[in-house]
């Protein structure tokens, strides 16, 4: 049975200021409560409840302009006109340090290119809680009560976050996770992912640590820094004590502080009283973290990017979506239409089944209410080879070792399905990375699997940092392919190639024998115009060209991006 709050115990909080620091020290150990006076990167001192109180009516002609976001777009909503600032020093004991404007949790969020990628970064923190014991991870939408509006809940059971650690995963640069098997490292995917999906988040957390159960309350808003004209970024939070079976605040200030960023939060937040924050942790159990996402980015039409409505158990991005939705095509771009490597631009239940190499076995993404069904991309190839790489890394250039899966697509390969599905750390990086030279029917059908942890990703986790030892990757991969298509292509239909390379095929045409590749009767790879004119084939390079324009001319999008799938 949940806790019940003790209403009448006053408690105080701090109001967190967002610092930048990278550095892992710094805050108060974990059982025990920083005092009043200390000023720490990740537990700066208490804002009065002067100043929150003056927050909303503060600000000058700049808190009157922007008392709502011009632009519910994202690419849209970082331009505005910064008003009359502050000192933009702050003195930290003897030292001077910079401010954070809430400018920049937008400009920060524009690492993420690809919503789906700030989705993922979330599913990341959750999996990193398998460590600590979380068996799940629930991604669903609910309804912001005070204006029926769309938000994106995460919910998982994992270790959940102290005060300390929440107002770690608030700031800038902090990261406690320093496992070689976890995902996160650079301690800043929470910022850039919910700024990213929405204008604001509230986290609920549930911990056990050290003998002291602790339940914690936190609001990074961005519509609450620009409609109140803020000049630095400022996160209320409030902790509650629950060893003791009830909500006992937790006290690091004046009682009007702790009432101040209560206040705030409900303000801001879509719960209008205490009471229904604390039911947020009905469900949540003696640990874990609840992240809500509300005010929805919108497109530049204003309509919501993500879209929960064309699927009830999936959640898509709208825009993406679209851009299949033509009325007629031929039927090989519906094939590409409707493999997985296309499904995932746009389908979030596609993207997670592939988002991570090994399969769970006591842990499951459930996407509105469904788990998603992971799948294994080395599964669904046919004529696989294993092939082994071995680059040398580090001063002392050690040897590691890297296992690629290569095969042909259980599909049509000419249809254009091709690259490798690139993991670090067991996440998916890069998906169908084709390497191949365009224009040439060599590598089609060809897709790989390996897991790169050699390499380090960009900090989006949708690439990887182009190092020496990327440009080595690339070049090998790019050999793979040569090698295994001058070997396995004839067993698909594809026509021998000689040594060099190039197809033995004396007639020019790239071309695939019917059936079950036994048949000694060819066909080219557009049964379109060919079969009307068969007494003047067209050769290998203009049926690449008719494929080429009758994608862009159906679909708008050229077989490229087909088969390299690059995050948008």
């Amino acid at each position: 049975m949940p806790p019940k709050q003790q209403m009448q115990i006053p408690a105080t909080a701090e109001v967190v200021d967002l610092d930048s620091s990278d550095e892992e020290g710094g805050g108060p150990p974990a059982n025990t409560r920083p005092s009043n006076s200390e000023k720490l990167q990740t537990n700066p001192p208490t804002t009065s409840a002067t100043q929150l109180a003056s927050a909303a009516n503060t600000g000058g002609a700049s808190a009157v302009n922007n008392r709502s976001l011009e632009n519910r777009s994202f690419w849209r909503a970082g331009s505005y006109e910064i008003g009359t600032t502050k000192s933009t020093l702050l003195m930290h004991g003897d030292l001077e340090h910079a401010r954070v404007h809430p400018k920049f949790l937008h400009s920060n969020a524009t690492s993420h290119k690809w919503a789906f990628g700030a989705i993922a970064e979330l599913l990341d923190n959750a999996v990193d809680e398998v460590e600590s014991g979380a068996t799940f991870v629930k991604v669903d939408q609910i309804y912001n009560s005070k204006d029926n509006s769309p938000a994106l809940q995460f919910q998982d059971d994992g270790g959940g976050m102290d005060p300390e650690r929440m107002r770690k995963c608030m700031s800038l640069g902090y990261s406690s996770k320093t496992s070689n098997t976890t995902i996160g490292q650079y301690g800043n995917g929470f910022k850039t992912s919910t700024m990213r999906l929405g204008a604001d988040v509230i986290v609920f957390s549930r911990s056990n640590r050290s003998g002291r159960a602790t339940q914690s309350i936190g609001l990074l808003s961005y519509t609450f820094l620009r409609r109140t004209g803020q000049d630095d970024v400022i996160v209320p939070m409030i902790d509650f004590d629950i060893s003791d079976n009830w909500a006992e605040p937790i006290l690091y200030g004046s009682k009007d502080d702790w009432s101040s960023n209560l206040k705030t939060i409900l303000e801001w937040s879509p719960f209008a009283s205490e009471d229904e924050l604390m039911l947020q942790f009905e469900n949540v159990g003696s640990h874990g973290t609840k992240i809500i996402i509300y005010n929805l980015w919108m497109n530049d039409e204003g309509i919501y990017e993500l879209s929960f409505d064309d699927d009830h158990e999936d959640i898509r991005l709208r825009d993406e979506a679209n851009l299949g939705s033509k009325t007629k095509t031929f039927k090989r771009v519906l094939e590409l239409q409707s493999h997985l490597s296309y499904r995932i631009r746009f389908s979030l239940r596609a993207y997670a089944s592939i988002l991570y190499l090994k399969k769970f076995t006591n842990f499951k993404i459930i996407l509105r209410g469904k788990p998603v069904e992971q799948f294994f991309i080395a599964d669904d190839l046919i004529h696989t080879k294993t092939i082994t790489y071995n680059p040398q890394v580090g001063q002392g250039l050690k040897e590691v070792t890297v296992k690629t899966i290569i095969g042909f697509i259980k599909e049509d390969p000419e249809i254009g399905i091709c690259g490798f599905n690139v993991y670090h750390k067991n996440r998916l990086i890069r998906p169908y990375w084709k390497v191949t030279t365009e224009g040439t029917s060599r590598g089609l059908g060809v897709v790989g699997v390996l897991e790169a942890n050699f390499i380090e990703p960009a900090h989006d986790k949708q690439d990887f940092e182009r190092s020496i030892l990327f440009i080595k990757l690339e070049s090998k991969l790019k050999q793979m392919v040569n090698d295994y298509w001058k070997s396995h292509s004839p067993l698909v239909g594809f026509p021998p190639t000689d040594g060099m390379g190039k197809s033995n095929d004396v007639s020019g045409n790239t071309c695939r024998n019917r059936g079950n590749h036994q048949s000694t009767t060819a066909e080219p790879i557009l049964r379109t115009d060919v079969r009307d004119h068969p007494e003047n084939p067209p050769d290998a390079a203009s049926l690449h060209k008719i494929n080429e324009e009758n994608i862009q001319l159906f679909m708008r999008v050229d077989l490229d991006v087909y088969c390299s799938i690059n995050t948008p």
